[in-house]
């Protein structure tokens, strides 16, 4: 069996015909086949919506979280084994709304870790009402006079905090954003890439052909480690829509900045429960 076979969960999917999840599950696969990393390398935390049943549907290691709260539970898999290659993967809905604080502090701290955002400008699990990215006065199912909340756009706002990576990728180019998802989990610290993939179900406006019609890959001419340059492009959305790395900037990671811990993580340790018999001894 070849490495790319490995990761098929051979389970029915719960997603409509046409959904953007599909390139991208096929995209995450190739993507870990080609670095050479085996499922058992891999471990996905997810939070809760259509796209975040992915770990149910790809052969990794896996963890089901609350809503919005996956990186909480990444950070203790960062702690415990910096061997372990580390994906949260949710939904715009699940990381920017329910989940937007958590995203802002894990910035701050850069864990190693991939983060790839399925962004359908949608709630898609609870049947079409809006997301922290759908786009102004846009209807939805429960917005049938249109949304009056400004989109929130991730891209400006991770620059803006300097995250150390930061990219855009869109289904509609599968190899092109293969390409970015390697290049996320070899990068070393916080690793953000909005994707971009259309609901075919409930959101009518952001269709593929709307997607194909404004997106442009970011050139070989471009810096990503120019800050000015990348919030330029960060905030560029509309007529025009760069996919791409946006910016990466080398920092010291999560574990490189504790003091208490080390390389080896705590799976590499001996554990005896009676060495620890004292903890709970002041209780008794």
């Amino acid at each position: 069996m070849g490495l790319l076979a490995k990761y098929e969960a051979n389970r029915e999917t719960a997603w409509c015909p046409g959904c953007g999840n599909f390139p991208l599950r096929q995209a995450l696969a190739n993507a870990l086949a080609e670095l050479g990393l085996s499922p058992e390398q891999v471990t996905m935390f997810t939070g809760i919506g259509q796209a975040a049943k992915m770990v149910h549907y790809i052969r990794v290691n896996g963890f089901n979280g609350l809503h919005g709260r996956a990186l909480p539970a990444a950070i203790g898999m960062v702690v415990a084994n910096p061997e372990m290659k580390v994906i949260v993967e949710s939904g715009d809905g699940d990381n920017y709304g329910e989940g937007g604080n958590h995203i802002l502090h894990n910035i701050r701290r850069n864990p190693d870790l991939t983060h790839l955002v399925h962004n359908n400008q949608i709630y898609g699990l609870t049947k079409g009402q809006a997301s922290p990215t759908t786009g102004y006065e846009n209807r939805t199912t429960v917005q049938p006079e249109g949304i009056t909340s400004d989109p929130f756009n991730p891209l400006p706002f991770a620059v803006a905090m300097r995250a150390s990576f930061v990219a855009r990728g869109f289904v509609g180019e599968r190899e092109h954003l293969q390409e970015l998802i390697k290049a996320a989990i070899m990068h070393k610290g916080y690793a953000l890439i909005d994707i971009l993939q259309p609901c075919v179900t409930f959101n009518r406006v952001n269709t593929y052909q709307w997607y194909k019609e404004r997106v442009y890959k970011l050139g070989d001419d471009y810096d990503p480690t120019d800050y000015m340059a990348a919030m330029e492009k960060a905030n560029e959305w509309g007529h025009r829509i760069p996919i791409g790395i946006i910016y990466k900037e080398e920092k010291k990671t999560f574990r490189e900045r504790l003091a208490l811990t080390d390389q080896e993580g705590l799976v590499g340790k001996a554990f005896n429960p009676a060495d620890y018999a004292f903890l709970l001894d002041e209780f008794r």
